[in-house]
Order: structure tokens, then C-alpha cells, then sequence
């Protein structure tokens, strides 16, 4: 599927109907990492239509040259759920990058979002990150990236990253993603935080946002839950998949008594 969000096309892959659920990945990667890893705690839940958008600069979907901030970026994402939601209220699931606009979008547009999941969410407040440290496999395998992304090294966990994080990288505007990376921090909103059905999950080995920021999320949404997960780093929802699944769908339980 494809918009034409604030004049930017946003390619984007789709299942399912019902609600609509945005899932929205991190940098230099495509929604074929989303997809894949948030697929299985979404795809056997009724009236969930979820859709997953090429971020700007990324997969299928361009960053031209008027796109010079995170808060163009924004602006595109916002008009890109507007156009694919019909106005109805939808939900916002992010990893790392992605979390961080999905934070921001849920401010900007509360009574437009049913519900909230941060996970390995990037923050402004980043600080407090740890070393990187493999807790599993045998070490040696895979590229500078793997190594340096993955604590959990075994030959499944590279499989999964040959397959669905490396390909990513040759469709990267790099250029653009520098150029949108000067001006990476939003624009800070006077409005409060999401009040609504939130998740935070965070890696406890997360050697490149690491989990303190995402902690202090905890006392900004009043309706948050928060995980930190001990044997896990940015790639969390490759290396806990069945606990990401459980809290997801507590999560959803939560959206779900909130009508």
C-alpha cells in the first residue's frame, strides 16, 4: 500500500482488519524488522488491522530534500495516520526510533490514539548506558553490526538479522538520514504526556539507548506499564519474543477495557 502523507509517499504493508495498529520501526532498518518481530504478539488477535510504514529515508519510502528535521518526519507520520486510520482511533507501537515519534505522536494527538508501546524506546534523555555485553552464543559470528546490536549471539538470532535487519541497509538514504539527524530532537510540546493504556518496554543490556530514560517514563503516563529485561539489549524484540508477546497482550487487555 502506498499515501501520499504531507507529500511524502509512505509505503507501508498492511494486515488484518479492524483497529488500526501502527507499528513503526527504528533507524536503518525497514518495516520488514517491525513486521517480524511484532507480527506474533498481533496477528491472532481479532479486529486488529496492522500496518507497517517505511519510516523517511528507509525501505520503499523517499526523504526529499524539504525533509530536514525529526519534526518533518513527524508531520509526514502524523498525515500518514490520518490517511490510513479514516479518523478512527488507532493504536501506536514503536522500537527505539520509532518509539520516540510514537511518543511524540500520542502527545500531539491523544484523543486520536486508543493505546501506547514503547519498546527500546530512543529518548532525549538517554544516559546511564551500559557497556555492551554478550549473554549468549558463541561470539565471533556475524558482522560489526550483529555484534555490536545483538547480546544474544546465536545462530538463530543472526539468521533472524541476515534476513530481516541487514537487507535494510542498502535501501538507507544515508544522506538524508544525516541531514534529518542534525535536527533529530522534536521540538519540545507543552502538552502532557499520553494518559492512556501505555507500555514501556526496556532492554537492560541495551547498549545504545540503555533503560534509564525509558524508566523515567514510568511517573510521565499515568496508565504506563514498564518492563526492563534483564538478557536483553536494543534487540529485544528479537531476543524476548514470548515476554514481549506477554506484555503486549496485557497491553492490548488494558486498550480493550478502555473501550
Amino acid at each position: 500500500m502506498g499515501s501520499g502523507a504531507g507529500r511524502v509517499g509512505v509505503h507501508a504493508v498492511a494486515h488484518g482488519d479492524g483497529r488500526p495498529v501502527l507499528v513503526l520501526h527504528g533507524a536503518g532498518v525497514d518495516h520488514r524488522e517491525a513486521e517480524a518481530c511484532f507480527e506474533p504478539a498481533l496477528q491472532d488477535v481479532d479486529g486488529l488491522r496492522r500496518v507497517y510504514p517505511d519510516l523517511p529515508g528507509m525501505g520503499a519510502t523517499a526523504a526529499p530534500d524539504t525533509m530536514r528535521s525529526a519534526d518533518d518526519v513527524l508531520d509526514v507520520l502524523l498525515a500518514f495516520a490520518d490517511e490510513v486510520t479514516g479518523g478512527a482511533a488507532y493504536l501506536l507501537v514503536g522500537h527505539s526510533a520509532g518509539a520516540y515519534f510514537a511518543q511524540a505522536m500520542a502527545a500531539r494527538c491523544p484523543s486520536r490514539v486508543a493505546g501506547l508501546a514503547l519498546v527500546c524506546p530512543l529518548l532525549p534523555g538517554v544516559r546511564d548506558v551500559p557497556e555492551h555485553r554478550v549473554v549468549a552464543g558463541p561470539g565471533g559470528i556475524g558482522d560489526d553490526v550483529f555484534r555490536s546490536y545483538f547480546v544474544v549471539q546465536t545462530p538463530e538470532m543472526l539468521e533472524r538479522y541476515e534476513r530481516l535487519v541487514a537487507p535494510a541497509a542498502a535501501l538507507v538514504d544515508q544522506a538524508a538520514l544525516e541531514r534529518i539527524g542534525e535536527r533529530w530532537a522534536l521540538t519540545p510540546d507543552s502538552a502532557p504526556a499520553y494518559a492512556g493504556p501505555t507500555v514501556v518496554v526496556a532492554g537492560r543490556l541495551d547498549s545504545t539507548v540503555g533503560y534509564a530514560a525509558a524508566v523515567d517514563l514510568l511517573d510521565r503516563h499515568p496508565r504506563a506499564s514498564l518492563a526492563v529485561v534483564d538478557d536483553a539489549g536494543h534487540a529485544l524484540p528479537h531476543e524476548q519474543p514470548d515476554l514481549l508477546r506477554a506484555l503486549l497482550t496485557e497491553w492490548l487487555a488494558r486498550v480493550g477495557r478502555s473501550g
